[in-house]
C-alpha cells in the first residue's frame, strides 16, 4: 500500500493509505513516526500463563475493520482502521512504563470499571506497577495530587457509581499539562472523556509530539448519550436505557392511575436523542418521544397539544418521553433568554421538562378546562451516577484492554472504540470531527414512530424537503446506514 498524498485531519492525528479495491486505510500514529532510534521488546503476554493456550492471540500487523459493512457488490472497499490487540512487539519494557489516568466531563456508569481494568491490563498483563490517578480532571495535571493506583486499590471499583478520581469540566491547558507530563516522567497517558475531552487529548498528543517525547495519549470514549460518531456505541449507553426504564415504568403507573393521568420524563440528550429513543422503543408504555433531532410544535392542526387530547381521550392516560435538548428553540423563543455556555463549551439547556409540563397544564387547563394529573420525572442524575450494567462491564474491560494493548505497542493519538463488533484504533479526529445524532428519515426513527404511533411533527414544507432529498440521494446512500447503532437488523 502507498501512502496517499493529501491526508486527512490536522497536523500528524492520522496516517491514510490506499490499497486495491478502493481499500484505505485511516491508521494512527506511532511512537516510531518521530523517534527514529525506537527500541522494541518482546510482549510479555508470550510468558504470561493465562494466554499460553491462546492460539493467534497476537493481532497481525495488517488486520483491519471496515468502517461501513453494507456494500453493493461494485462498491469499493472504503475507509478502514487499525484492529485493536496485543502485538508481537513492545515499545516499552514493563520496568519503564509509568502511567496515568485521568477522567473528564459528566459522569457516566462504567468510568470505574474503565480505570479497574486499565490498572489490572497493565499489572497482570504486562508487568507494570506505576499508574498514577489524576485527580479531578484536566486540571488536576497541574493544580491537584495525584492518586497512586494498584490492583488492590481499585479492585472492588467497578461496583461503584461515579469515578475514584473525580472529574471536571475545562481546565484544559496543554502546556500545563505537557509540562506536568513531562515533570513526573509520565510515558503513557490514558484519558477517559467525550468529544471534547477527545478534542483536549488530541491537543495534548500533538503538543507532546512536538517535544519529541517518548509518550504515548491514548483515548476511551465516554458519553452517557452516544453522540461520539464512527463507534458502535459509547460505553454507559446500555445502562442508561435499561435505567430509564424505572423511570418510564413510574410515570406510566401515575398516569395509568389518574384520569386524564399524563407522565413526563425527561432523560439524557444534549444533541441527540438515542436514549430517549431506545428507552421509549424498549419501554412499549410511551405515546409520544420528543428529541432534539426533530423538531415539533405545541399548538395548531398536528401540534402536540392536539396530538395529547387524541390520546387522552382515547386511554384517559399518557406518557411523554423528552431528551433534555428538545425543544430548546421554542422555550428560548418564550422566555427570551440568551446563549450560555458551560466550562466545557457546551450549551446550557433550560429545563424543557418543566417548561413542557407548565404548557400543558396552562393548556388543559385555561383553554380546555380539562381537569389533568401530570407527574414530571427527571432521573438525570441517579441514571449518570449508578455502576453499569453486565454488558457495560463487559464492554469496558475490552475498551480499557485494547487501549493498554495500544500503548504498549507504541500506538499514540488514538482513541479505542467499536465498530462493527470489532475493537479498533481510531484517529482522534474522526472521533471529534462530528457528532453522531439520530437520523429522523432512517428507519430507526420510522421504528420509534410506529412504537409510539405519535406524529412526526413535521410541517407540509418539511416533509417535502426531505421527500426532495431522498429522490436525489444516490442509490449508495445505504452504505451510510450508520445511524441504526447500536443495533440494527
Amino acid at each position: 500500500m502507498g501512502s496517499s498524498p493529501a491526508a486527512r485531519g490536522r497536523n500528524y492525528q492520522i496516517k491514510v493509505s490506499e490499497g486495491p479495491g478502493g481499500y484505505i486505510l485511516e491508521d494512527v500514529p506511532h511512537l516510531s513516526d518521530y523517534i527514529h532510534d525506537l527500541n522494541t521488546y518482546p510482549n510479555p503476554l508470550r510468558s504470561n500463563p493465562a494466554y499460553s493456550v491462546v492460539k493467534q492471540y497476537f493481532v497481525d500487523m495488517d488486520d483491519t475493520v471496515p468502517e461501513k459493512i453494507i456494500v453493493h457488490k461494485d462498491t469499493p472497499r472504503g475507509v478502514h482502521f487499525r484492529r485493536a490487540g496485543p502485538r508481537q512487539k513492545v515499545c516499552f519494557s514493563s520496568e519503564e512504563v509509568s502511567a496515568c489516568i485521568v477522567t473528564c466531563g459528566g459522569l457516566c456508569p462504567g468510568l470505574n470499571t474503565v480505570i479497574r481494568e486499565i490498572v489490572h491490563s497493565l499489572d497482570y498483563m504486562y508487568g507494570v506497577s506505576k499508574v498514577l490517578g489524576i485527580d479531578g480532571g484536566y486540571r488536576g495535571f497541574y493544580a491537584k495530587n495525584t492518586i497512586t493506583l494498584t490492583p488492590k486499590v481499585v479492585n472492588h471499583i467497578h461496583k461503584r457509581g461515579g469515578t475514584i478520581l473525580g472529574s471536571s469540566r475545562g481546565g484544559h491547558d496543554t502546556m500545563k499539562i505537557v509540562d506536568s507530563i513531562q515533570d513526573r516522567g509520565i510515558n503513557q497517558v490514558y484519558i477517559i472523556g467525550g468529544d471534547g475531552t477527545q478534542k483536549g487529548a488530541a491537543s495534548i498528543y500533538e503538543e507532546i509530539r512536538r517535544r519529541g517525547l517518548k509518550v504515548v495519549v491514548a483515548g476511551i470514549p465516554k458519553t452517557i448519550d452516544n453522540d461520539i460518531p464512527v463507534i458502535d456505541r459509547s460505553f454507559g449507553f446500555d445502562t442508561a436505557v435499561e435505567e430509564a426504564q424505572r423511570a418510564i415504568n413510574a410515570a406510566h403507573v401515575e398516569a395509568e392511575s389518574a384520569d386524564n393521568g399524563l407522565g413526563v420524563v425527561k432523560l439524557m440528550g444534549r444533541y441527540c436523542g438515542f436514549i430517549a429513543m431506545y428507552a421509549t422503543l424498549a419501554s412499549r408504555d410511551v405515546d409520544c418521544c420528543l428529541i432534539p433531532e426533530s423538531p415539533f410544535y405545541l399548538e395548531g392542526k398536528g401540534g402536540l397539544f392536539e396530538y395529547v387530547e387524541k390520546r387522552l381521550k382515547e386511554n384517559g392516560h399518557m406518557v411523554i418521553v423528552i431528551a433534555e435538548g428538545a425543544g430548546q428553540e421554542l422555550l428560548k423563543k418564550e422566555t427570551a433568554l440568551g446563549d450560555e455556555i458551560d466550562a466545557s463549551g457546551n450549551k446550557l439547556l433550560k429545563d424543557v421538562g418543566l417548561w413542557l409540563s407548565q404548557r400543558i397544564k396552562d393548556h388543559f387547563s385555561r383553554k380546555l378546562k380539562w381537569p389533568l394529573t401530570l407527574k414530571y420525572i427527571d432521573p438525570t442524575y441517579m441514571i449518570r451516577a449508578i455502576p453499569s450494567n453486565a454488558a457495560d462491564n463487559v464492554y469496558c474491560t475490552l475498551l480499557a484492554q485494547s487501549a493498554v494493548h495500544g500503548a504498549m505497542a507504541g500506538y499514540t493519538g488514538f482513541t479505542s472504540g467499536l465498530v462493527h463488533g470489532r475493537h479498533t484504533y481510531i484517529p482522534f479526529n474522526r472521533i471529534i470531527e462530528k457528532q453522531n445524532n439520530v437520523v429522523i428519515t432512517d428507519r430507526m426513527f420510522a421504528r420509534l414512530l410506529s412504537s409510539t404511533n405519535q406524529p412526526s411533527f413535521l410541517s407540509a414544507k418539511q416533509i417535502a424537503e426531505i421527500a426532495n432529498d431522498e429522490c436525489e440521494a444516490p442509490p449508495s446512500q445505504l452504505l451510510d446506514d450508520s445511524q441504526d447503532k447500536p443495533s440494527d437488523n
